[in-house]
């Protein structure tokens, strides 16, 4: 699977191959049975972009570190948001449109046809995703190749359930960070799959909420990301969402958590509503 990375059409291929085996519609009811109030879509990117320290280009995961302006600061995520209306649904008429992002999506013309009801649902969590990769970074809309979905997460603190829309880069290699973002974090993706970059991320919560209680203590599956400007851990549902990818796409499962060493942190009150820290 490693030297299927090295070969970037192949990976392609195999890529769109394998995305397009599952059936969207299931998650789609699910998402709309959800409600638009309480649903976030956020675009799972890849893209082939140069390493770091020399590297060639390689398939990579390419993520946002949210800034101290907001919720959940320090978290390493999927660019995304919540649906804004009217935009979104203005935006997702335009998508339905030959030639659109979403028109050259494989699954397109069959869930159209097949579920009209979903697959405007589906160009709305397009179009938001699309929107906000805009805002969040300078994502061009126009350069991204719409190859599938992942299972829904649900984000129990934050009562939003996230919908993963999986997004090919095609030639763009730079982002423009907005107040959100503190800077793009790209993980190659061949880092992804090896075990020795896995952790538990031992967090003590220092908050008042109704989920977690002032000293609770829990251990989460993490994954470390080392680059030039420090150490990044991706965990919560932006991991969880990584995992599915790679359990799909690549059939694997890092190891138990159990036998992994240990991070600790600390989640504090403005955590939740943003101006915070998550040590």
């Amino acid at each position: 699977m490693r030297g299927l990375l090295e070969d970037r059409d192949a990976f392609l291929e195999y890529l769109n191959n394998s995305l397009n085996q599952e059936d969207p519609s299931g998650e789609l009811s699910a998402a709309r049975a959800a409600g638009s109030a309480d649903l976030s879509s956020v675009l799972f990117l890849l893209g082939v972009l140069p390493g770091a320290n020399g590297r060639a280009p390689e398939p990579c995961l390419i993520l946002n570190k949210r800034s101290k302006q907001i919720r959940q600061p320090g978290d390493l995520c999927c660019p995304g948001g919540g649906i804004s209306e009217p935009v979104d649904s203005l935006l997702a008429t335009l998508l339905k449109l030959p030639f659109s992002p979403l028109a050259k999506w494989r699954k397109w013309r069959h869930l159209r046809s097949g579920h009209p009801n979903l697959s405007h649902i589906f160009a709305k969590l397009v179009a938001t995703g699309l929107r906000e990769g805009f805002e969040e970074m300078r994502l061009n809309p126009l350069g991204v190749d719409i190859m599938g979905i992942l299972p829904l997460q649900e984000l129990i603190m934050f009562h939003r359930t996230i919908f993963p829309v999986i997004g090919w880069i095609r030639h763009q290699t730079r982002f423009f960070p907005n107040r959100e973002v503190e800077r793009i974090i790209i993980i190659p993706l061949r880092e992804l799959i090896q075990n020795g970059n896995y952790a538990r991320y031992r967090l003590e919560f220092k908050i008042n909420h109704h989920y977690r209680a002032d000293g609770d203590e829990e251990d989460f599956p993490c994954f470390v990301h080392n680059s030039r400007a420090g150490m990044e851990l991706l965990w919560g549902a932006t991991y969880r969402i990584t995992i599915d990818f790679l359990r799909l796409i690549f059939d694997y499962s890092p190891p138990e958590m159990t036998t992994l060493p240990v991070f600790n942190g600390t989640i504090r009150q403005p955590y939740l509503t943003g101006q915070g820290d998550r040590v």
